[in-house]
């Protein structure tokens, strides 16, 4: 790496500290570009090329024209799982490393939601689980049966209490809806799984409502093995089917 491109990260995590240590929300502006080169001692290329880093991350916002500038910006959730997505896109993540980390993670959640939903995050997901609740006609509906039920399951990540905990299970749903979609491996039509995540999603609700966290736990975990088997299998046959095609 050279000295430029070093003093140019060491000047973005310096301002990133400094947000952190002179508490600027989203929105506060950053001090002006001459006060920047005069406060780190850098040359205007080096707090530009700073600058333009963290605006690719999302931390700061940059603005023209009359009452312009750098301004701090809150990094959206959904910007923060593409990126990170875009990190693994590379590193052929299978079925099974995923669900490592979902049994780990989702039977936890479970348990310590049970009893604890309120009446209106019970109601939508209710209503999510009402969209894929009829079988499949084709292998489209599949496709978006199967993202409606991780959307049940990022849900319960929104409900959880704790951001960490609910952001990593929302990140390892849309990182298995890629590999479901860019392998296709909802064709053909995976019934037996459509039909199993249905179940587990009723009986999960059930236990949530009623507060039985034992048993939420263990309906989640059931989900997740059930779940994992079946989508191994699924992967096995169209593997089996594009080498019969090739």
């Amino acid at each position: 790496m050279s000295s430029y491109k070093k003093r140019t990260i060491i000047v973005a995590d310096t301002i990133k500290q400094m947000v952190v240590t002179e508490n600027l929300k989203p929105g506060d502006r950053l001090p002006a570009e001459t006060e920047l080169i005069q406060r780190f001692k850098m040359s205007k290329g080096t707090i530009r090329e700073a600058t333009r880093l963290l605006e690719a991350q999302g931390l700061i916002k940059t603005r023209t024209g009359p009452g312009g500038g750098c301004f701090v910006h809150e990094v959206s959730e959904l910007r923060t799982i593409a990126l990170l997505s875009n990190y693994f896109y590379f590193k052929n993540l299978n079925i099974s490393d995923i669900y490592q980390i979902r049994k780990l993670l989702e039977p936890e959640v479970a348990r310590s939601l049970a009893g604890n939903l309120k009446k209106e995050q019970l109601k939508i997901l209710n209503l999510i689980i009402s969209e894929y609740q009829e079988e499949p006609v084709n292998e489209e509906q599949d496709r978006i049966h199967h993202e409606s039920a991780l959307k049940f399951h990022g849900s319960l990540a929104d409900f959880a209490n704790n951001s960490l905990l609910g952001f990593v299970i929302k990140f390892m749903a849309q990182m298995l809806t890629e590999v479901t979609v860019n392998r296709k491996l909802f064709r053909p039509t995976n019934y037996e799984l459509w039909r199993r995540g249905l179940d587990f999603h009723r009986e999960l609700l059930t236990a949530l409502e009623i507060g039985d966290s034992n048993k939420a736990k263990k309906i989640m975990y059931e989900h997740m093995c059930v779940a994992e088997k079946l989508m191994l299998k699924q992967e096995a046959m169209v593997s089996t089917k594009l080498k019969e095609l090739a």
